[in-house]
């Protein structure tokens, strides 16, 4: 069962997350983005990429009921699939639009600050690094981009509150970039696609590259021990009693 779907039409391609009413991420979802994002990072003919979830959710974050039933090493496989993903897409060579459709949290959220820009539905949807409010940590390279996107102050604050922000909120922290209606959200991602990708290619990457390289070297070289601290918050016996009570919608 493919929880991605991918398609492209006139040099924009989109990836769109398509796994129950949330948009989980397990590990076969995360196996499925990196195949498609490598696919069009080689495909000539694609020069800007949306990337957006379907129904009310961009993503939920990690499917933590199906993560309780890991096994602590099996989880620190997926971790380093996980932020192995994040950081190919933050040095991704060709423009990355996020079209945040609904709900955008946690792992989610990391996923989406590793785009060039954020666009979000205004609304209900909610966006957030809450993985203090059911007692985990982020990870070093998660926190490098928000600090990239935001500032260091408002990184801060983010991560230390584990706030849920508006879109219009998002906004006037630099979490996201512009606000869009529902109904106008995939156009205005569609344009901001086109426009970056009638860029020159070759000035593009190497200007992406200028402006992120640095960060991303920091971002791998702390981020193994840092898997390791978060599997043993993860796997405490406190964290993982707050993790109990979080259920997942089919």
């Amino acid at each position: 069962m493919s929880f991605v779907l991918s398609s492209k039409e006139k040099g924009i391609a989109k990836v769109i997350l398509q796994r129950g009413k949330v948009n989980a991420l397990n590990e076969p979802m995360i196996e499925e983005l990196a195949d498609s994002f490598r696919n069009f990072e080689t495909d000539t003919e694609v020069k800007s990429i949306i990337f957006t979830g379907s129904g009310k959710f961009f993503s939920f974050g990690f499917d933590v009921p199906e993560f309780l039933s890991y096994p602590k090493k099996d989880f620190i496989r997926f971790m380093e699939k996980f932020t192995n993903l994040y950081t190919y897409l933050f040095r991704f060579p060709k423009p990355i639009v996020a079209a945040l459709n609904g709900h955008t949290i946690a792992g989610g959220c990391m996923l989406a600050t590793a785009c060039d820009v954020r666009i979000m539905a205004t609304g209900k949807g909610k966006i957030s690094l809450n993985e203090i409010t059911f007692g985990a940590p982020v990870f070093g390279g998660s926190a490098e981009m928000l600090r990239f996107c935001v500032g260091s102050r408002n990184a801060q604050s983010i991560l230390y509150s584990g706030a849920m922000y508006s879109a219009e909120e998002a906004l006037g922290l630099g979490l996201v970039d512009q606000v869009s209606s529902d109904d106008a959200l995939l156009e205005d991602a569609r344009k901001v696609a086109q426009e970056l990708g009638e860029k020159d290619s070759s000035a593009f990457s190497t200007i992406k590259k200028i402006l992120r390289q640095p960060v991303a070297e920091e971002m791998v070289k702390h981020e193994k021990n840092y898997i390791l601290e978060f599997a043993d918050i993860w796997y405490s016996q406190s964290t993982r009693e707050k993790l109990k009570q979080i259920k997942i919608r089919s």
